[in-house]
């Protein structure tokens, strides 16, 4: 087990620590969520790969007919669709080899909270976080990081005691800003799957696949 005072890195760091395109890639990230700094991009990353890698594994383990194979699938597949990075119904693992760290990383409590509407900016959400502002079930949760459930998402608001429960507090945000957050999200991820369609289709069409063959 190893000495408790001192645990493993519950992640793993890029094996170059220069590269250039990777390295931009991580500070839009860490701009984009809010986040501290890089290592908590790791951790989702690793998350991610250790989902992935899990995926991988079950599929080869139930082309050779596994039942306990089929057993672990369906729990891997429950797990995804409880933190809300796969379709309450209808997940497959397939579906879990195309998901990014993106997806992990809109789960955290920070981002939850931000996206509802209870903080005007990411940075200002992560603070009232720390600060004990907010309420998961009755809950003060303090961690930034907390991966929060589809259960959880409905329970998540201001602590009773937090001043911010005040609709006239200074630093609540309005309806109308909460409004223009939830348009701009709308279309960042409209564009993104725009780009994805793009991209896929440029792929089948370098691999010769046309619209006739009805791939694309």
């Amino acid at each position: 087990m190893g000495d408790p005072k001192f645990p493993r890195k519950s992640y793993d760091t890029p094996s170059h620590p220069w590269q250039g395109e990777r390295i931009k890639a991580e500070v839009e990230i860490v701009r984009q969520f809010g986040l501290k700094n890089k290592t908590e991009v790791w951790k989702a990353q690793t998350t991610l790969r250790n989902f992935r890698k899990q995926s991988r594994e079950l599929q080869a383990r139930l082309r050779t007919g596994d039942a306990q194979a089929k057993i672990e699938a369906d729990a891997l597949i429950n797990k995804c669709s409880r933190i809300g990075v796969l379709p309450v119904t209808g997940g497959t693992l397939n579906d879990i080899l195309v998901l990014t760290e993106a997806d992990i990383l809109s789960r955290r409590l920070q981002t939850v909270v931000f996206e509802k509407g209870l903080a005007t900016t990411i940075k200002q959400a992560r603070q009232m976080i720390t600060h004990g502002h907010v309420h998961i079930n009755g809950h003060r949760v303090t961690v930034p990081g907390y991966i929060v459930t589809r259960a959880e998402e409905e329970s998540v608001g201001y602590n009773d005691a937090s001043p911010f429960t005040d609709e006239m507090h200074p630093m609540r945000i309005s309806a109308e800003q909460a409004a223009a957050n939830a348009s701009a999200k709308a279309e960042a991820q409209a564009k993104a799957d725009a780009e994805a369609a793009a991209a896929a289709k440029a792929d089948a069409e370098e691999a010769g696949i046309t619209a006739q063959d009805g791939e694309i």
